[in-house]
C-alpha cells in the first residue's frame, strides 16, 4: 500500500494539470468534473507502465486516488451547476 500511495502522489500534479486543460478545453457540466477526473487519474495510472513495476492493479488504484485528490473526494457528493466554459 505504501507503494501505491507514494506512486499517487507522484501522479497527483499531473492529473491536476490535465484535468484543469480538459476543463479549459470542453464545455461540460461542473457536477461531472470529479468523474472525469477519477477517469483521468485511471488512465495515466495505467499509461505508467514503462515508469514502474507495479502491476496494473496497483497503478490503477494510485491513477484513482490521484484523480479523486486532483479534484477533491468532496466534490463527488456536492451539488454543483453551471458549466466549465463559462455559463451557458
Amino acid at each position: 500500500m505504501e507503494q501505491v500511495m507514494i506512486f499517487a502522489t507522484v501522479l497527483i500534479p499531473v492529473v491536476s494539470g490535465l484535468m484543469e486543460l480538459f476543463k479549459k478545453a470542453v464545455n461540460m457540466p461542473k457536477n461531472i468534473v470529479p468523474v472525469v477526473s477519477l477517469v483521468i487519474g485511471l488512465a495515466i495510472g495505467a499509461a505508467a507502465y514503462p515508469f514502474t513495476e507495479m502491476e496494473l492493479v496497483l497503478r490503477l488504484w494510485a491513477g484513482g486516488f490521484a484523480g479523486l485528490a486532483g479534484t477533491g473526494l468532496f466534490e463527488l457528493v456536492k451539488k454543483r451547476a453551471g458549466y466549465t466554459k463559462g455559463d451557458k
